[in-house]
């Protein structure tokens, strides 16, 4: 039979991806990439997104992966289009998080001759990515078929199970591109070798068995002697099985839970275990959880007094600025457990092992199961608990009862305003540390997404686009105005598939952030080259696109326009303009009145 092997080569590679368990792809327009877009767009178990902008479009799939568990195709043309992956990849690296790069080429004799459209795509992501493999100019022999067969399971292997993260398989192509226009005569031996699947499903063993290791071992003994410890939760998506273990181990432990604004720990609707279904308020209930923290590392009496002998940290690097400045003055021992062993320290004090954070926990739990009460939390776990309460009803005094539209505020007032199961992306810059400061901690249950691997404020309204494609549920994305800006063309996305992201812009006219560094004592220096006010219209940007846009004028607004905005079940952005240096201003009050009454607590609690 006659084929263009140049898409018969690219249908072999896309079967094997299908099988592989690939179920979504994105893809950028162009013409080297025909074969690889023609071979996405013929297979029916393929989900497509079409995207112009190579740098949005991948992105969408770093949001689209991380919220299904499931790796995403992205697919672009040669030159500078692949070169716009990378911010995604990079992201992607950091996070672990499965994404299949699929980038045309031009053919060898090509590169370096100056054709246009040309650069140098080997290993073009390195320092970025987990596997890469050239796959070669599409051959019709058996061989070389199941030679780049082979290369598509390797690719999904690494990238789903041995080493997460995304993988780069790089395609050059010579015309023609078209599949009616014929370049080869095959046998049915080559066709049948072209249709046929090789994967097959590996069989790993998720929970690696760890009781036995010396290395956790040692753990539990330090743990036995070590009264004065605190877990801390950073940012990841754990299993609902986690949430339930990390309880029961505090529990057990006596050991406070500090847990990240991006844990989803602040947001679970009951306790660990089903007969004490106590929802935790602003004192932790009798979970145990921590949530103004922040405030604690920064009060120097404080974290004197209590200081942890020992530190179990779960997941990624904390987004708080002060347990980080914490770590660097103080030495306790911090003992780090995630699914690969990542280290995440900052200070490069801690000790990191691979473990599942869920079976780990559990595997502690059953050393000391028999000795529960092995410990009394009086004098160390109830003073974080309360020191937590008086933290939050001094929050709700000063900044939830402010007048003024404010940065701090809006957090709570947008976590009081969506529904139950939503899930909420955030911004770098100030909105996630904002979250993560002033995020109570309640009993409706949320999903926190956030892009903190390399905390870029690029490809933020496309990651969020992504995360809310797969189900017709809203999800809200609060974001600051420069990463808004700076991803303004995902909105073209938005609108031509209909999804439904409620955005909340935090306008403050560009670079707040910069006004809490030391940098903003040069005040001049910082209006010219940090600050950047852009004065822009996002009104008529927005309507630009087709998007649904209103302004908050007031608190009392806010609210409505919440809820007409779900409603819609499409894209809307929800613009609220602040004075930066107002809200800074508050913050501060915050961090000195919150300083003045845990010195108080302090000197009342140790005498």
């Amino acid at each position: 039979m006659k084929v263009n092997k140049n898409i018969a080569w690219a249908e072999a590679f896309v079967k094997e991806l299908v099988a592989g368990g690939i179920k979504y792809a994105c893809i950028s327009p162009g013409s080297r990439n025909t074969p690889l877009t023609w071979a996405f767009a013929q297979n029916k178990k393929i989900k497509k997104y079409v995207n112009i902008d190579e740098r949005s479009s991948a992105f969408f799939a770093l949001g689209l992966a991380n919220r299904t568990g499931s790796p995403v195709a992205l697919v672009c043309t040669s030159g500078t289009a692949a070169v716009e992956f990378y911010p995604a990849i990079v992201e992607a690296y950091q996070q672990r998080i499965p994404l299949v790069i699929c980038t045309a080429d031009r053919p060898p004799e090509l590169r370096g001759t100056g054709t246009n459209q040309t650069i140098n795509q080997d290993n073009l992501y390195k320092n970025h990515i987990r596997f890469f493999a050239d796959v070669g100019l599409p051959d019709m022999t058996v061989k070389k078929i199941s030679s780049l067969k082979k290369t598509a399971v390797n690719a999904i292997e690494i990238c789903c199970f041995k080493n997460k993260g995304p993988v780069h398989l790089n395609f050059p192509f010579r015309k023609p591109f078209e599949p009616d226009n014929f370049t080869d005569d095959i046998s049915s031996k080559t066709n049948s070798s072209l249709a046929k699947t090789i994967y097959k499903q590996p069989q790993y063993n998720s929970v690696i068995e760890i009781t036995g290791e010396r290395w956790f071992l040692n753990i539990v003994k330090k743990l036995k002697h070590m009264q004065r410890g605190i877990i801390t939760v950073g940012p990841e998506n754990y299993s609902d099985e986690f949430y339930n273990n990390v309880i029961k181990l505090s529990r057990i432990l006596k050991y406070p839970i500090l847990a990240d604004g991006c844990s989803q720990l602040r947001f679970l609707p009951y306790s660990a275990d089903k007969s004490s279904r106590q929802i935790h308020g602003i004192s932790g209930g009798n979970n145990n959880i921590v949530c103004n923290y922040e405030a604690m590392f920064r009060s120097a009496s404080f974290s004197e007094a209590y200081l942890p002998e020992i530190i179990l940290h779960f997941g990624r690097t904390s987004t708080s600025k002060g347990m980080e400045d914490f770590y660097e003055k103080h030495s306790p021992l911090k003992i780090m457990i995630n699914e690969e062993g990542d280290f995440f320290d900052p200070t490069r004090k801690g000790k990191s092992y691979k473990s599942s954070p869920s079976q780990f926990c559990k595997s502690i739990i059953e050393y000391f199961q028999m000795d529960k009460n092995l410990r009394e939390d009086r004098c160390w776990l109830q003073p974080y608990l309360y020191a937590n309460q008086l933290l939050e009803q001094l929050k709700h005094k000063i900044l939830f009862n402010s007048r003024f539209l404010n940065e701090i505020r809006i957090i709570n007032e947008i976590l009081d305003s969506v529904p139950g199961n939503s899930s909420i992306m955030l911004s770098n810059s100030l909105p996630v540390r904002d979250f993560d400061y002033w995020a109570s901690c309640s009993s409706k249950k949320l999903n926190i997404f956030n892009n903190r691997g390399a905390s870029g404020i690029d490809g933020i309204i496309s990651t969020a686009l992504g995360i809310a494609s797969v189900k017709k549920e809203p999800v809200f994305l609060i974001t600051g105005d420069l990463a808004f800006y700076y991803d303004l063309n995902a909105l073209l996305t938005a609108e031509k598939y209909s999804i439904p992201l409620i955005i909340i812009l935090i306008n403050n006219n560009g670079g707040g952030i910069f006004n809490s560094l030391s940098v903003s004592q040069y005040p001049d220096f910082l209006r010219e080259y940090f600050i950047t006010p852009h004065k822009l219209n996002f009104g008529k940007l927005t309507k630009a696109f087709g998007v649904n846009y209103s302004i908050v004028k007031k608190w009392s607004d806010f609210k409505e326009l919440m809820r007409k905005a779900i409603s819609k079940k499409n894209t809307s952005v929800i613009e609220i303009q602040t004075d930066a240096v107002r809200s800074l201003d508050l913050r501060k009050q915050y961090w000195e009145e919150s300083n003045r009454l845990l010195n108080i607590f302090i000197k009342h609690s140790t005498h």
